[in-house]
């Protein structure tokens, strides 16, 4: 399994697997979170233009799973009902998705993830116990609650491999040199 950027070109692969995705979701009691077109195109688009979706390829060049990975603050992350582990610069993980026919998604994207960061930030929503699962049974701890742009409720947490996102070095260089 390759994990690489997500092009224009795999837009009709990534489209038919969060189709998949918004229907499993609401054959498993959660309809609400991703509705019936979440996420748009055009958020798909900007995802790729940002560099930020990956997409999960087999050796036939089949996509298997999606998801974006920004290395940075989310703003929605911003105000918490709870508490995050540490305020250290940390990457979220957004949008993840697979088409049924791969095993292992969520376990292969972390690891692509935490090789880059080690300060790990996820969401979802109440009602999304599949995926609830996967976030406590691969180490994240849950910190509270966060509200979206639409003011729709999340569940955050975290997960802490160190101390540092290497994209992010130039930041906890001066977190560490402000805490001294």
């Amino acid at each position: 399994m390759n994990i690489r950027l997500a092009t224009l070109a795999d837009l009709e692969a990534v489209s038919a697997i969060y189709a998949y995705a918004r229907k499993q979701m609401a054959q498993n009691g959660n309809p609400d979170q991703w509705g019936k077109k979440h996420p748009p195109l055009a958020l798909i688009k900007q995802d790729i233009a940002k560099q930020v979706l990956y997409v999960l390829e087999t050796p036939e060049h089949t996509l298997g799973g999606v998801f974006a990975f920004i290395c940075g603050a989310d703003p929605t992350y911003q105000k918490i009902e709870g508490q995050w582990a540490n305020d250290r610069p940390y990457g979220v993980i957004h949008r993840i998705a697979g088409n049924g026919q791969i095993k292992g998604v969520f376990e292969k994207a972390l690891a692509f993830c935490e090789a880059k960061c080690a300060n790990l930030k996820i969401d979802t929503h109440p009602d999304n116990l599949i995926m609830q699962h996967l976030i406590t049974k691969n180490g994240f701890q849950y910190c509270g609650i966060i509200y979206t742009d639409d003011q729709t409720k999340r569940l955050v947490y975290q997960k802490l491999k160190y101390s540092r996102c290497i994209e992010s070095q130039k930041s906890d260089k001066e977190y560490h040199k402000a805490r001294k």
